[in-house]
Parts: structure tokens; C-alpha cells; sequence
């Protein structure tokens, strides 16, 4: 069924789709293929989801304070809280119904806005649990036709919740639900093997992508399809991930026995067997940007099968395995284990992410400003604040936003890719 749908995705409604927008466009455009047609301008353009606020993007994108506290005061205003009325999971299942008028009304762009992106699909492992209009922001953002999509949702997620990402992937040949789901635990096995199967389901499918981007629900991009593509491209087969030695205070995640009891994971009195092949064991992140040969890697070699088995019953996992497969030299497109080449989350392109024990004076050293919105678990869910420094920086996405702190964020930040991606010659 899924080598089904992707197989038409490259030869059905999206190569007819993709026919139409270049007969429609001049052959000038086609032949920069950096132009859309006049109509794609008209008819794509975001303009906020509350009209009738307050907020001024382009004076917010520029870091004017007082736009910034303009939009943050109109946000907590009572006038405003009734104006902001986010899309259900029932608002999803209805629209769904529909799927041409959904596409039409929330703007999502139908066809390749260029000949380099057609070239390059991209695959993209999105695992989320709740929270359906942030999903459907997501996706809306970053969906292309000749990209691939896998959803993995939580099985402890609602019934409506499950029908509404149903609802949304039925809309289109290119946006699937993994085969196979997982109860994700925080902090167990269960967060890597959400994203090893819609690993498996994108690699053995008839889809052509070139690279691979994992997600959650509470990332956004910021960067448009068109510059990733270009980012991606230069990456030249290598992989970009946060991985950087082990500080010792972490080496118990992985040397003790940890187990899932109820719907947590707790650390028990076990040691651990030591790490196959003597492996030296590598921090990071759950975030990567992975070549399509080190996803096959993965998937196919034994000595990987028998170190992603060892880490089953580790303390987050995801904050070390992929950081570990990446220094292996058999891994296509992995760096040296020499501490020469640690690369951290500010120097790889995966993720950008405040946290709160290093936010300070940037030009006294500090990485990055204060938070502009909250924090959770030491990270910044982003205010509107945040987003002239942020856009500022090489990561392709951001991570946290939450339209229940701050939806001016997301909302100036799909305009501007938005804009940015209709209108490239603009923003050069």
C-alpha cells in the first residue's frame, strides 16, 4: 500500500500538477525556474490566521521592541484570546472531508516552486502526540510535492487526534502514517524507534529523497524548502548532527539498566553489558539531518543492529545513538571520533535550541539572548522575540514553539518563508 502511494506521488497528480504550473508559467521562468507564476503569488500568500490584530511582522522580523511587546500585549488582551481560535482535531476531520477544498483554503502549495527543489526531495520522520494545529502549521509549511512525509503519532494519542492526521495524510500521495506505531515513552527506546520506522518506510518505498530530517511537533522551520535544498546540497553526502564527547556525568544513561514503569523510565541497580566492539560512546541530540546512504546503513548492517540493540534500555537514548553512529567510519558520511571534529548543536544545522542555563549577553559570550517566551525542561519555547536572532543562524528548523505561548512566532514566521518562497528574487 505505501510503495503504492508514494509510486503515484512521483507519476500521478503531482507530475500532472507540476506539467500545468510550467505550461502556465513564461518560458522565462522556466528557464531560471527561480520565478513562480503570478498566480502562485496571488493565491499562496499567508496572512495570518488572527486577522485584526495587532502585529507587524516585518517590524517584528526586524527586532523593533516596540512591535514585540505590541504583539505580546495583544496576545494576553481577552479581546484577543477570542479572536485566536486555533483549528480542532474536529475542525481537521470536517475539513478533511473535502481534501480539495482544504489544500485551496489553507494554501498549500501544489507544486514544485522550482526546478533545483523538484530535483531534490527531501524525507522528513515527523512524530508528534497532540497539538493538531501545530502539526498542520508544520506540515503546511514545509510541504512540497515531490518531498515525503511520515507521521508517526503516539498510540496514547485520542482517537480524534488519530483521525484528524489520518484525515490530513489522505489529502495527499506524499504524506503518510508509519506502518507500525509506538507508546513513546520519554526518555526510553520508544522515541528511536518511532523515527527507525518511518526510517524503514521511507527507505523501502519507490521515494527518491536525498536526504532525511526528523521532527516533533513543536519544531518549525526556519529556512524556506528552496534553502535547505541549497544547504543540503553542499553538505555534499555528509551527515549534520549534534555530536560531541560524553561528559562523564552522562556515562550512567547508558552503563546502567534503565526500565519503562508505568509511563515513565526509571533507572535500576544493573550494569549494562559494555558497549559492542568497543564503540566510544558519543553525546547529541535526538535531531538529525541524515544522507539517504547512512539511513540505508542503519537499516542493513549487522554490527548497527547489534549497538541499536544494546541501547534499548538506556536512559535517552536518542541523546547519544545517533551522535555514536555518526563517528563510525564505516557510516557514509560520518567524521572522525578525534575530538577535533565534535560538532554541537550550534554548529550543525539540524536544530536550533535555546537553553536556559546559557542564555545571556551575547556580547559578553553567551550563545544566544534570553528567551522571549517560557521555558520547559530548560528550553525555550520561543516568543516573538526570538526571531531576528534566530533567522539569523545556518540550523534549518527551530525548536520550541507552541501556539499557546506565543502565536505571533509562527504566525510572522509563515509569512516570511512564505513570502520568502514565492518571491526568492526579493529576498536575495
Amino acid at each position: 500500500m505505501l510503495r503504492r502511494k508514494l509510486r503515484h506521488c512521483k507519476f500521478g497528480r503531482i507530475g500532472l500538477l507540476l506539467f500545468i504550473a510550467l505550461a502556465a508559467a513564461t518560458l522565462s521562468v522556466v528557464k531560471n525556474h527561480n520565478k513562480t507564476p503570478d498566480f502562485a503569488s496571488r493565491n499562496l500568500e499567508i496572512v495570518g490566521e488572527n486577522p485584526g490584530s495587532n502585529v507587524n511582522c516585518t517590524k517584528i522580523l526586524r527586532g523593533d521592541i516596540e512591535a514585540i511587546l505590541g504583539a505580546k500585549l495583544d496576545t494576553i488582551t481577552v479581546k484577543n484570546k477570542r479572536k485566536q481560535q486555533h483549528l480542532t482535531e474536529n475542525d481537521i476531520i470536517n475539513m478533511t472531508k473535502d481534501c480539495n477544498s482544504f489544500t485551496r483554503d489553507r494554501k498549500y502549495v501544489l507544486y514544485p516552486l522550482s526546478h533545483e527543489e523538484h530535483e531534490f526531495p527531501i524525507a522528513y520522520s515527523i512524530v508528534v502526540h497532540h497539538k493538531i494545529d501545530m502539526l498542520e502549521r508544520l506540515l503546511r509549511t514545509i510541504y512540497m510535492p515531490q518531498n515525503y512525509y511520515c507521521i508517526h503519532v503516539d498510540k496514547k494519542s485520542s482517537d480524534s487526534f488519530m483521525a484528524a492526521v489520518k484525515g490530513i495524510a489522505a489529502c495527499f500521495e506524499n504524506v503518510f502514517l508509519a506502518s507500525q506505531l509506538e507508546n513513546v515513552v520519554y526518555a526510553s527506546w520508544s522515541r528511536v524507534q518511532a523515527d527507525l520506522n518511518c526510517m524503514k518506510d521511507l527507505y523501502r518505498a519507490t521515494a527518491p529523497w536525498k536526504y532525511l530530517i526528523n521532527l516533533c511537533g513543536m519544531d518549525f522551520p526556519i529556512k524556506t524548502n528552496q534553502e535547505m535544498v541549497q544547504m543540503l546540497k553542499a553538505l555534499k553526502g555528509e551527515n549534520s548532527l549534534e555530536t560531541e564527547k560524553m561528559p562523564p556525568q552522562k556515562e550512567v544513561r547508558w552503563k546502567k539498566h534503565y526500565e519503562i514503569v508505568g509511563n515513565g523510565i526509571q533507572k535500576t541497580d544493573i550494569d549494562k553489558e559494555p558497549v559492542p566492539f568497543q564503540v566510544p560512546v558519543f553525546s547529541g541530540s535526538a535531531y538529525f539531518v541524515l544522507s539517504r546512504s547512512f539511513v540505508g546503513h542503519v537499516l542493513e548492517d549487522a554490527k548497527i543492529r547489534t549497538f541499536l540493540e544494546w541501547s534499548k534500555d538506556a536512559f535517552s537514548p536518542d541523546e547519544f545513538v545517533w551522535a555514536t553512529l555518526q563517528r563510525l567510519p564505516e557510516i557514509p558520511g560520518s567524521v572522525p571520533a578525534n575530538s577535533k571534529y565534535d560538532v554541537s548543536d550550534m554548529n550543525s544545522i539540524a536544530r536550533f535550541v535555546k537553553w536556559q542555563y546559557l542564555e545571556g549577553d551575547v556580547a559578553k559570550g553567551a550563545p544566544y539572548p534570553p528567551c522571549s517566551g517560557t521555558h520547559v525542561r530548560s528550553v525555550c519555547v520561543f516568543g516573538a522575540g526570538d526571531l531576528k536572532f534566530m533567522l539569523g543562524k545556518h540550523h534549518l528548523f527551530a525548536n520550541k514553539f507552541d501556539v499557546n505561548v506565543d502565536s505571533t512566532a509562527i504566525q510572522c514566521l509563515e509569512e516570511h518563508l512564505r513570502h520568502k518562497a514565492l518571491h526568492p528574487e526579493i529576498h536575495q
